[in-house]
């Protein structure tokens, strides 16, 4: 079988979905394919953020380190999630690990090329940044609704 040219990859992608033509060429100019055995780190709290992953099949945990109990999972996403926004925000530092549950297939889009390319086209700013505020806020709310869980109802006694 013939790989598809990697527009054509992330144009399949939920997050990428719709773009005109000519802004998922620039942006897969940014991009590659990587491959992750379950079990690999794809990012590492504290390290640069450099890369912003889509993930194309298989599951990644999101994961923070607690002194008592180590790696906790608190958050689980798969195919059509993304991994890794922090390559948008100085000082362009991960918060969080992100482990491979399994294999997991993803575009891996390089963080510096995006911003250099969103800061020369403000159309192609203003649509990533579209789309990222919304994945931002739904797992703000999806925080939210685990926190409500794991607190009761919040009334204060």
């Amino acid at each position: 079988m013939r790989d598809l040219p990697m527009d054509v990859l992330i144009s399949r992608h939920p997050l990428l979905a719709g773009l005109p033509n000519d802004i998922l060429l620039l942006l897969a100019g940014c991009a590659r394919n990587v491959p992750f055995h379950a079990g690999t780190l794809l990012l590492s709290e504290g390290d640069t953020a450099d890369t912003f992953y889509l993930i194309r099949r298989g599951r990644v945990g999101i994961e923070v380190h607690d002194p008592r109990r180590g790696r906790v999972v608190v958050e689980t996403v798969g195919p059509g999630s993304v991994v890794g926004w922090s390559w948008l925000f100085p000082p362009y530092r991960w918060h969080f690990d992100a482990r491979a549950i399994d294999e997991v297939g993803t575009i891996a889009l390089d963080g510096a090329c995006l911003r250099t390319k969103a800061e020369a086209d403000p159309v192609v700013g203003y649509e990533l940044m579209k789309r990222l505020s919304n994945v931002l806020l739904e797992r703000l709310q999806a925080t939210r609704v685990r926190l409500l869980d794991l607190y009761g109802d919040g009334k204060v006694s």
